[in-house]
């Protein structure tokens, strides 16, 4: 039986700390993303190695790998996460349906005005129920709903960060695509444009790392194009559509969701799609287990309900607001 230190050492932050390592195999890239410092998360994961009696990780040049002593506690660490998870859920199943809290965590660089409209409609059925939206990061959405602490996602799919996908399931809300926005007279009775013709001028682009981006990226590499000089990145769609509004000469890509929604006769901007098409999903995840429980059901009836009066793309071009 593990002594009083030893319980300490394994708390729940030290295996999100050690759960969080294993994901990006790099001590600067996981003290960064958890807000710590190198030494603080170097001094957790040698606590946990003392009392364990072996090494967790080994270095090969610059990058570290797991041991086997460090698989087996990969391993047991997810199953301790499930078993919570599986706790939490059954609690919620035996509590009432029709009260408690709802977490949706909805994607940082998603236009979030149908939800947002949908919050109000549902508080207006069940006004016991406390619903929270949370805008996130890629990453901070997969580590919450791996973590329990949100019960629903809304982000774009594929995912690539999601390795395990046997314990969640997905429901659409949309087909989505990448369209070019522009102010170029040159492209704008045009009905789609090729990779080449699109990277004729600079663009104002997502941060490194965002969803969008990635997905371009690997769309010009395969289609063996260069990739658009950047002269500007941005987290926010609301940004990119600003600074390419304002700035002679720039392209920038956004969701199609997002420009039925924000791209209106108030800006001097012309849409276009991208040939070949760059699609995606627009889709909410969660847990497999989240299903069972009441007002999770609830939920997802009553969205199906609030789509039927008008469709999910509609709400968008209605909800249209002025840049």
């Amino acid at each position: 039986m593990l002594d009083e230190n030893a319980r300490r050492v394994f708390s729940s932050k030290a295996l999100n700390y050690f759960d969080e390592l294993t994901k990006n195999m790099s001590y600067t890239k996981t003290a960064q993303s958890l807000g710590i410092t190198q030494p603080a998360l170097t001094q957790q994961i040698k606590k946990i190695e003392k009392v364990v009696g072996a090494p967790l990780f080994y270095s090969m040049g610059k990058q570290i790998y797991l041991t086997d002593a460090g698989e087996t506690l990969l391993k047991s660490t997810h199953e301790m996460f499930d078993l919570i998870n599986d706790v939490t859920v059954k609690i919620q199943q035996d509590s009432n349906s029709k009260s408690g809290i709802i977490r949706i965590g909805i994607l940082s660089t998603i236009a979030s005005s149908v939800v947002d409209d949908f919050i109000v409609y549902y508080n207006k059925i069940n006004p016991d129920i406390e619903l929270d939206l949370l805008s996130l990061s890629r990453n901070e959405l997969w580590d919450n709903m791996q973590n329990n602490k949100i019960d629903l996602a809304i982000m774009y799919l594929p995912e690539k960060n999601i390795k395990n996908w046997k314990h969640f399931r997905t429901h659409k809300i949309m087909d989505d695509k990448i369209m070019l926005i522009h102010n170029d007279d040159r492209l704008k009775d045009k009905k789609s444009v090729t990779y080449k013709e699109a990277i004729k001028l600079p663009w104002a682009s997502y941060l490194e790392g965002y969803y969008i981006s990635d997905l371009i990226i690997n769309s010009f590499t395969n289609s063996l194009v260069d990739l658009p000089q950047v002269v500007a990145r941005f987290s926010s769609p609301y940004q990119l559509l600003k600074f390419t509004d304002r700035t002679e000469n720039v392209y920038t890509a956004l969701p199609e969701s997002f420009c039925l929604g924000h791209l209106t006769k108030n800006t001097n901007l012309y849409q276009v799609a991208l040939e070949p098409n760059i699609s995606f999903e627009l889709s909410f995840v969660y847990k497999e287990n989240k299903e069972k429980i009441g007002k999770i059901k609830d939920i997802y009836s009553e969205w199906e309900k609030f789509l039927l009066e008008e469709s999910y793309k509609n709400r968008l071009i209605s909800s249209s607001l002025v840049v």
